[in-house]
């Protein structure tokens, strides 16, 4: 079900509606976590104990996991350019930094939203492209990561919608509410177009409420549980040979 925006949009405060953008996780990957990961692994191989080794191991999968856990898009033809689409609701028509566009000659898309706290979604908007490569349907699967586009094709969404040509962004699509609770991630396949060479979309907005914070543990006690030499012994200082790592 869609629903028109017939109203003037600041009196109703819609960008306050619309603040679920900020609970997207569009952080970067954990370049200087990453370090910390592996040099300190490497050390515990060296020094420590097994017991170690085996919290170091449990950390460095977190950290991998964590790092593939970004809002992601499969057959983008500019890699990245998914994050552009998360804005503030006033600045959903402006595409002056890019927008997210399929590959020339296949108009699919499938977009992984992942959340930095757990959200309830009210309604959804997507202001696309103009020509034709707009979306024009769209299917929504939550909580299930690591979909491809097999997956999409072949399982059944949560809900689905016929979309409009929005290009003022005043359609949005409400949900079926009771099914969106305890949101982690949401993945949104846009399987056609309205007849376009490629799949454009501009802006994705999402309607709703954020819950319960979820804690970064991996990212938050990299430096921290990261050994330090000089606190241990090594195999040279007992005299067994090996220097110290740089």
């Amino acid at each position: 079900m869609a629903c028109l925006h017939d109203h003037a949009c600041e009196d109703h405060d819609c960008a306050a509606d619309w603040s679920l953008y900020k609970h997207v996780d569009l952080s970067k990957d954990i370049v200087a976590g990453g370090k910390g990961l592996f040099l300190g692994w490497f050390w515990v191989k060296m020094a420590c104990t097994g017991a170690a080794k085996e919290l170091f191991g449990m950390l460095l999968r977190g950290w991998a996991s964590k790092c593939s856990s970004r809002v992601s898009a499969l057959n983008e033809a500019v890699p990245g350019s998914v994050k552009l689409v998360f804005k503030a609701w006033e600045q959903r028509l402006n595409s002056s930094e890019g927008h997210l566009e399929s590959n020339d000659g296949d108009p699919e898309l499938l977009v992984f939203i992942p959340f930095t706290s757990d959200v309830k979604i009210k309604s959804i908007s997507v202001v696309g492209g103009a020509d034709g490569t707009s979306p024009c349907k769209m299917r929504a699967f939550i909580n299930r990561d690591g979909i491809d586009f097999s997956d999409a094709q072949s399982m059944q969404p949560i809900q689905e919608w016929d979309l409009a040509e929005n290009s003022q962004g005043m359609l949005e699509y409400q949900t079926r509410y009771s099914r969106f609770q305890g949101v982690a991630s949401l993945t949104l396949h846009f399987p056609e177009n309205f007849g376009g060479e490629t799949t454009q979309i501009c802006y994705i907005g999402l309607k709703g409420e954020a819950t319960q914070l979820k804690r970064d543990v991996v990212a938050t006690i990299v430096y921290e549980i990261t050994p330090n030499p000089s606190d241990h012994k090594t195999k040279a200082d007992s005299g067994a040979g090996f220097s110290h790592v740089e």
